[in-house]
């Protein structure tokens, strides 16, 4: 425990080390949240729910880090508003490091403590998947907001190079039938993957890979974001009201299609993943397809049939930063999450986890869509088949792509 907890520790501040501290305060929107905040969210948790608790020795580093740095947990207190975390300059970069520090020395003196061993250990594992959902969340946070400079800031050039070898897309048929999804297991999964249950399912068929640039252009340039017989009503509105025309991050610049990514501007290549684009994009694109988008069942029976072995491919330890060329042609994966028709919802049988802790998914299954399948700036060690992520149909800054299914 000692050791994975160091790791991914370790691995959220070596993602900013080439930052400099004016990098981590902006807040351009509200669902962006300072560098500098996730930083020092991460070590709330574990102050909050483990050390705090558990420790009787323990000292707490500063009172005020509380209304700062808790995210939505009613339990804990008053807190800063969601889209005012960017208007703090204090605590400065310097003293949220030295707070990093002082918790983990408490952590790992905790650990070899021999006091409810087991429930503190079970509260440092969820809070290491806690810090590697965060470690994306940092990173497409980060992304969003470089992505208003004229400068096009470059995190990393370690960007792939193109592998000239195509694979075909194909679909994939599942036969009719009852299955089972969900995870009951021992193994660390999150409160609303549960419980395991059975699901009938009718005969259809998936896609093998998700859906390319190129693919998605041809929708754009066979106007697409004009035709009003694609999209939901909603999704509709959104288009017109906020004069959306491209995925987040395409900018056409002298008749040429470009990328901003975190390896800097690049020209859009048509063989990579599509990515960064709504659920009422996605929801678009699959009717403008004549197909649709797969349920959340669908996916993870297909994913279980298909795609079953774990292969590091299109993830954070990539050092990529943005998707990669296929490199099979079955990946369901890494790489972009996947849309899916699924409202986010408690599977039958849910019980949310107790004291405090049950704030952390269930009073969000409310009006959002689930995705599945990990990106490429998702932690490979944190996925799972089972993993469910949930956002709002007009979100797109994370690293959200479609696949597509049929009847």
């Amino acid at each position: 425990m000692h050791e994975i907890y160091t790791k991914i520790r370790n691995r959220t501040e070596y993602l900013v080390n080439s930052l400099e501290p004016e990098d981590t305060v902006p807040q351009p929107m509200t669902d962006v949240s300072p560098t500098k905040w996730h930083l020092a969210h991460t070590t709330w948790f574990f102050e909050t729910f483990i050390l705090i608790p558990f420790s009787k020795s323990y000292k707490i580093f500063n009172e005020n880090y509380n209304y700062l740095f808790n995210s939505y947990y009613q339990s804990k207190g008053d807190r800063v508003r969601r889209d005012f975390r960017g208007f703090h300059s204090r605590p400065t970069m310097k003293e949220v490091l030295n707070y990093r520090k002082y918790i983990d020395e408490n952590i790992i003196k905790l650990l070899y403590s021999n006091t409810d061993k087991e429930e503190i250990e079970r509260r440092v594992t969820l809070g290491i998947h806690h810090e590697e959902q965060h470690q994306e969340l940092l990173l497409t946070d980060l992304k969003y907001t470089w992505s208003f400079s004229p400068f096009y800031p470059i995190f990393s050039n370690a960007i792939q190079s193109w592998n000239k070898e195509q694979f075909q897309k194909k679909w994939l048929k599942v036969n009719e039938g009852l299955y089972e999804i969900g995870n009951s297991s021992k193994e660390f999964h999150f409160d609303n993957e549960s419980p395991k249950h059975k699901i009938f399912l009718n005969e259809f068929k998936i896609q093998s890979l998700p859906v390319t640039n190129g693919e998605y252009l041809e929708f754009i340039e066979e106007n697409g974001y004009d035709t009003w017989e694609f999209w939901l009503s909603d999704g509709w509105a959104w288009v017109s009201e906020n004069q959306i025309s491209s995925p987040l991050y395409w900018k056409k610049i002298d008749g040429k299609w470009y990328e901003y990514t975190l390896n800097g501007l690049i020209e859009l290549n048509k063989d990579l993943p599509l990515t960064h684009i709504s659920f009422y994009e996605a929801d678009a694109f699959a009717r403008y397809q004549k197909s649709r988008l797969p349920t959340e069942g669908e996916w993870e029976v297909a994913c279980c049939l298909f795609g079953p072995e774990r292969k590091k491919y299109g993830f954070l330890e990539d050092s990529n930063y943005h998707p990669k060329i296929f490199d099979k042609d079955i990946l369901f994966r890494g790489n972009v999450w996947q849309w899916t028709n699924s409202a986010y919802l408690p599977y039958p049988g849910f019980k949310p986890w107790e004291k405090g802790l049950g704030e952390y998914n269930g009073k969000f299954m409310i009006n959002q869509m689930v995705l599945r399948g990990g990106s490429c700036v998702t932690p490979f060690h944190h996925i799972r088949n089972t993993y469910r992520n949930f956002f709002y149909p007009h979100q797109r800054w994370q690293f959200t792509g479609i696949r597509l299914a049929k009847d």
